[in-house]
């Protein structure tokens, strides 16, 4: 008997209990986050239609009778034009180093490109570890479109892996629970057995802080022109709870800086008369308060940090 089933055996678990870390790659934008989110249950990583939203690797779980999934969602991998964007690269290389399986996402509604390829022929570096094709956005085509995708990637699995492929092809839609529970059940087959690794009802670990600096920076993404996604980086200074308030009625307030790289961007988030920055004060200020359960007074600066992204130090200092 191996240790970890010797452990299965005292612990009270079933004795065909799995448990350990998947993670999802794919281009930026191939529904990764949302796709966590929908197998959680709640919102553990930003969503935004622009690219390059996440900058963390965010564990969500999973929790199951049968098994506990450590979901480890990624940046997206692509080819890096900035310091950031290599550090970016750095970070997901090293955690598929260190995980148990990969879900690659490829859009149902996107043909497959050179930043896919590029992708596969990274996943193919690492050696007999399970690589599931996830076929996202599959309600954004009909039943010919979603078919011919599968093949196109059927062929890039024997492209890129040889006669065998990928390990699975499931095509899911994360905003309509379309095979949602399928892509759990694949993934947990190719977990190690084991007990949990987390306690029962805990859904994320990554710090409060962080969480809400993401909230915010998802809030101030919306409706934005293009280059800004790249430029904004969002640091919670300090949190603390408001002196002389009743056990009913408590308040966190929550001091913020919102960095961008040029003063024009700087004038996007703030708006004309503050009007934009209000409302992404306003729009934050809803997901902060659910996630902490406590009203939040939020205190959001903005602040120019010229050419952070290609600066070590200013990376550093932001937390990259």
């Amino acid at each position: 008997m191996s240790d970890k089933d010797k452990l299965l055996a005292t612990s009270g678990w079933p004795e065909n209990y799995r448990s350990g870390f998947t993670s999802f790659v794919g281009r930026p934008n191939a529904g990764k986050s949302t796709l966590t989110n929908a197998l959680v249950g709640q919102k553990v990583a930003i969503t935004s239609a622009k690219p390059q939203t996440t900058r963390h690797t965010i564990r969500g779980i999973v929790h199951r009778d049968d098994a506990q999934l450590i979901l480890v969602d990624t940046p997206g991998l692509h080819r890096p034009r900035t310091l950031l964007g290599q550090r970016l690269n750095d970070l997901v290389a090293q955690t598929l180093s260190e995980v148990d399986a990969i879900g690659f996402c490829l859009p149902a509604n996107e043909k497959i490109g050179p930043g896919d390829r590029f992708i596969a022929s990274q996943l193919a570096q690492l050696q007999r570890k399970p690589i599931i094709a996830l076929v996202t956005k599959a309600d954004l085509v009909d039943r010919e479109q979603l078919a011919a995708q599968l093949m196109s990637v059927a062929e890039l699995g024997v492209e890129q892996f040889g006669e065998e492929g990928f390990a699975a092809i499931i095509p899911v839609s994360a905003v309509k629970e379309f095979q949602v529970a399928e892509v759990a059940n694949v993934l947990v087959k190719h977990l190690p057995k084991g007990p949990p690794l987390y306690p029962d009802g805990e859904l994320t670990d990554e710090p409060e802080m962080k969480m809400v600096a993401e909230l915010i920076r998802e809030a101030a993404l919306e409706g934005v022109h293009d280059e800004l996604p790249h430029s904004l980086a969002v640091v919670v200074e300090e949190m603390i709870p408001r002196e002389g308030r009743s056990e009913d009625k408590q308040l966190i307030d929550i001091h913020v800086s919102l960095f961008v790289e040029r003063s024009s961007q700087k004038a996007i988030i703030i708006g004309k008369g503050g009007s934009r920055l209000r409302e992404v004060g306003s729009n934050a200020r809803q997901g902060i308060e659910k996630l902490l359960g406590t009203k939040v007074f939020l205190d959001l600066h903005v602040k120019v940090a010229k050419d952070w992204q290609r600066d070590p130090k200013q990376l550093g200092r932001l937390g990259f």
